[in-house]
């Protein structure tokens, strides 16, 4: 069994996908979490490659969030599209990170990531807020790499 099949237990992810479902539900926010093992690349340019793969950049408000983890590397990248970084302030990210980091630094993968993006969706729907119009843009699914 790889690193990234044992990072999350079944019951895990589904609670994670929930989290998601959740955070949605009051932005047109859109949210994605994938995990895979290692990068050959800075982390950042990756959870770019992969915001780009999961077509996560044609959503209509340009609004995706990324949560992107690689394992062995210990790393982790909140990654979000354009039409987020022209709304937001310089640091929005920052309480978002420090959430999912301590609880990371604890081993409690899943709760920092349950957390981060719970937070991200309560970030999100202040800029983005959820109207009758709105439908979900993309797959809830944990992609794995």
């Amino acid at each position: 069994m790889s690193h990234v099949e044992e990072f999350l237990t079944a019951q895990e992810e589904q609670e994670i996908i929930e989290a998601i479902l959740e955070a949605e539900k009051n932005t047109s926010g859109e949210i994605r979490v994938h995990i895979e093992a290692t990068t050959q690349i800075d982390h950042f340019s990756r959870a770019q490659q992969v915001f780009h793969f999961l077509k996560m950049d044609n959503t209509k408000e340009e609004n995706g969030v990324l949560l992107y983890v690689a394992v062995d590397d210990k790393k982790f990248v909140i990654y979000g599209d354009s039409g987020i970084d022209r709304a937001v302030p310089k640091g929005f990210w920052d309480t978002t990170k420090d959430i999912i980091a301590s609880h990371f630094k604890q081993g409690n993968f899943k709760q920092g990531i349950v957390e981060g993006v719970l937070k991200t969706g309560k970030e999100l729907e202040a800029h983005f807020p959820w109207n009758h119009n709105d439908t979900n843009e993309l797959s809830d699914a944990i992609s794995k790499g």
